[in-house]
């Protein structure tokens, strides 16, 4: 058999499609090469595109309208052979919470795209009927797909895909409908949340198909970059966390979120319920004998899926989707969870906003203000909401737009739980007041992973979870570096292992860690080592990146991210929380406890550079090299303060 040899990438292809469904039309293009060190790539590069294109029309651009722009990014890790590196982001902006979203999967649709030669994608316009926009080396081909329109994603991708070197983007039902939180699904993972998926079906993409495998990725510093990648994969591999993840999956946090009380339960009312150890990690991986089914390049094998009592192999739910439809809507059967996770999975919605809504629902019919078949308890009737949900009908059409959109229609605001728009993950702030702040100030909304300090306070023990004391230095600086990770575009867990098991961290008795991460955040930051990430990156793209300037790109692109928030209109008046967590100290766990947010808020701001009102000042945007808009009234108010 002949071989054939294939073309090398070294680092980056620096070659992005960009793509008017519209006219059916796409051009090529190169980022700068300061935007490329600027901003890395994935989603900050993303978010940079998406903002030069904008521009000041950003605030009053529709999401649902054909102007919006819908960006897939594959970041430096991807095709590499680093750890955890089939990760892609999805950028745009939000039809669920009106700003910017940005979004993390590790589906096959990013390496087949990498491979294919494109390091991105930029699409704007609205096609005149549906279609599968297929990619290839040479660019892009535009196929009529009237009949997959009304296709659940598991049939479409089986539909749309013709070879093992295609990677696919889909989207379901609950899209096409205008679910305000559809996702986007490629194999089994998804681009899940603030509703890309509504977005895609906005511009009557029904799919986009990439071929790769034309090409292989090969970094630039060969030698530096098989040290680093050796080291690397030892230190997620042997940390413990990570294998309790590795043999649990995410619902290993479980029993954590018990003992420490973030676990929600009936609509986040109360913290704890000993019930939830039917859902934890370690009972579901008895009860359905579980294997590994990951993301390609994965280290950390968080994915898992099982054999369930009806004899079928389902893939084992994520933690938070777990939280928000176990205790949460008053049921502890994991057998119901498993299949109302893959109908909602096929019909392509986000299993996170579609758990809190419904356990809105739940709580407004039992204070009357507004009727539902919907109890805490009641399972019966779920399937049958999660597909109502899908198709908007019935009670459905209504929940399918969110539990803020419902509180300000019925009343209710105080226990919607949301932020910003955005439905909160499993994770019942009160447990920790830094996570709290973290979802306060989260860019895309309620978001668990802008800096998950409930990590540092409820799961490690390194902050005292009820005291605001470092919480807002510690916020920051976790949000800058997950922000400089999905620039790289790899995963938030491998994090774990570059922090915890390098030498001073590891050998530091936690008693002293403890102190010194509260007491002297600073020294404390300063001395954490996660040069193995960025010298992965260098080695990757060949600049010469040093920790302090892998930081400083995830704060460039976190706060461009802000300041175009605030272009949308955000402000310190959207930095709150459900009034639940701010007022209501009572729940079933022993320790009384509600956030104590604004001194923390107060002290974020400075440390981020805002003004009083949460926006960036001039000088914050000037000294990050943030190019300010100055052409509309509504930038004026945002800088000029």
């Amino acid at each position: 058999m002949e071989t054939i040899q294939k073309e090398r990438i070294i680092g980056e292809s620096r070659k992005y499609l960009e793509i008017d469904v519209t006219s059916r039309t796409f051009q090529v293009f190169s980022p700068s090469e300061e935007d490329l060190a600027d901003y890395l790539g994935g989603a900050a590069l993303g978010l940079k595109l998406i903002y030069d294109r904008l521009g000041e029309r950003l605030g009053s651009i529709d999401p649902l309208g054909p102007d919006n722009i819908l960006a897939f990014m594959m970041g430096s890790f991807l095709g590499t052979g680093a750890p955890c590196s089939a990760r892609f982001a999805g950028i745009t902006k939000s039809p669920l919470t009106g700003i910017m979203a940005t979004s993390s999967c590790g589906g096959p649709f990013g390496l087949a795209c990498k491979t294919a030669g494109w390091d991105g994608l930029l699409i704007r316009g609205r096609a005149t009927v549906p279609l599968v926009l297929r990619i290839n080396r040479e660019g892009v081909r535009f196929e009529e797909a009237r009949e997959l329109w009304g296709l659940e994603t598991g049939e479409t991708q089986a539909r749309v895909m013709k070879s093992p070197k295609e990677g696919a983007l889909v989207i379901g039902p609950a899209a096409e409908q205008g679910v305000l939180y559809a996702n986007i699904r490629s194999g089994d993972r998804y681009l899940g949340r603030a509703g890309l998926g509504t977005v895609m079906a906005s511009k009557n993409i029904k799919a986009i198909v990439a071929t790769g495998r034309d090409y292989t990725i090969d970094a630039r510093d060969r030698w530096n970059f098989e040290r680093l990648n050796k080291k690397a994969k030892k230190m997620i591999q042997q940390n413990s966390f990570v294998q309790g993840y590795r043999d649990y999956g995410t619902p290993y946090n479980v029993r954590f979120g018990v003992q420490a009380g973030y676990m929600p339960v009936r609509n986040f009312r109360d913290r704890t319920d000993p019930r939830w150890e039917a859902l934890s990690g370690q009972a579901m991986a008895e009860r359905y004998r579980t294997i590994h089914a990951v993301c390609a390049y994965c280290v950390v094998l968080c994915g898992h899926k099982g054999t369930y009592p009806d004899g079928k192999i389902r893939h084992i739910p994520e933690y938070e989707t777990i939280g928000v439809w176990g205790g949460n809507i008053g049921n502890y059967d994991p057998d119901l969870i498993g299949l109302w996770n893959e109908r909602m999975n096929e019909l392509g919605m986000d299993t996170i906003s579609a758990g809190v809504t419904v356990s809105w629902a739940m709580e407004a019919a039992e204070k009357g203000l507004r009727p539902s078949e919907l109890a805490f308890g009641k399972t019966d009737n779920i399937l049958k909401i999660i597909e109502d949900i899908a198709y908007r009908r019935g009670e459905g059409a209504e929940l399918a737009l969110g539990s803020r959109r419902l509180a300000e229609r019925y009343g209710g605001l105080e226990f919607a739980i949301q932020v910003k728009g955005l439905e909160l993950a499993a994770y019942d702030p009160r447990a920790g007041w830094g996570h709290g702040l973290n979802y306060a100030v989260a860019n895309r909304g309620g978001c668990h992973l802008n800096a998950y300090p409930i990590g540092l306070e409820a799961i490690f023990g390194f902050l005292p979870p009820y005291s605001s004391r470092a919480k807002a230095r510690w916020v920051a600086y976790m949000e800058d570096l997950f922000s400089a990770i999905n620039a790289t575009q790899t995963c938030l867990f491998s994090i774990f292992g570059y922090l915890l098991e390098p030498p001073l961290v590891k050998l530091t008795p936690k008693p002293i860690l403890r102190l010194a991460m509260t007491y002297t955040p600073r020294l404390a930051q300063a001395l954490l080592d996660y040069s193995g990430l960025s010298g992965l990156v260098g080695a990757i793209t060949g600049r010469r990146l040093t920790m302090k300037d892998y930081l400083l790109a995830g704060r460039r692109s976190h706060v461009l991210e802000r300041y175009m928030n605030t272009l949308c209109g955000i402000s310190r008046k959207d930095d709150t929380l459900p009034q639940r967590f701010l007022t209501e100290a009572q729940t079933a766990h022993p320790v009384l406890s509600t956030v104590r947010l604004e001194p923390m808020l107060r002290q974020y701001y400075r440390i981020k550079g805002y003004d009083a009102e949460g926006r960036p000042t001039l000088r914050t945007l000037k000294k990050l090299g943030i190019r300010p808009i100055i052409n509309s009234p509504q930038a004026e108010r945002v800088i000029l303060q």
